[in-house]
């Protein structure tokens, strides 16, 4: 295995158990050694965007993306700062390019869904929705995503039937 994909796989279990500085301080010592490896750079991204210090996320995931403009996690997480500044428009473009990347990813899916359901495109949101749900049938996330967007455009039968299954609030 490759020494920065151990690192990753590190800065993984820390951020899981949200030891966020160790994460940092690991991931600045070996920046220093290895400053052309975009992977450490998007690991540094998405912790600040966890802790929301939405600059340094977004001067960490640039400099990612000049060093690699065909990841699929730096589109991704472009996409959140992005919708975090209300540019709908914008964050869709990354999303589809991370799509277009990782191709049929559940999460990928989920939040392209709701980008497109945030920017009025309810039916081509839907669409979406319920592909990442037939890919992840027990994701209660996008399960959530998918009952809201129906009940935005009037099916709230529908989208009521899916909050009941994961234990969610009804909505009338």
């Amino acid at each position: 295995m490759d020494s920065i994909k151990e690192i990753v796989l590190q800065i993984e279990a820390l951020k899981s158990e949200q030891k966020f500085q160790e994460a940092i301080d690991i991931l600045e010592t070996n920046i220093a050694k290895h400053n052309n490896d975009y992977r450490l750079y998007e690991e540094l991204a998405d912790i600040y965007l966890y802790k929301g210090e939405l600059d340094k996320a977004i001067k960490s995931i640039n400099f990612a993306l000049s060093l690699n403009g065909e990841s699929a996690t730096w589109s991704y997480l472009k996409w959140f700062i992005l919708l975090s500044q209300d540019k709908v428009i914008e964050a869709i473009d990354f999303l589809e390019k991370s799509n277009n990347l990782l191709g049929n990813n559940s999460e990928v899916l989920r939040n392209l869904g709701w980008a497109y359901t945030l920017n009025g495109e309810n039916e081509r949101g839907i669409t979406i929705l319920k592909r990442a749900l037939n890919i992840a049938p027990g994701d209660e996330l996008i399960t959530e995503d998918l009952a809201m967007a129906l009940i935005w455009i009037g099916e709230i039968t529908e989208g009521n039937n899916l909050l009941k299954k994961i234990g969610k609030k009804i909505m009338t």
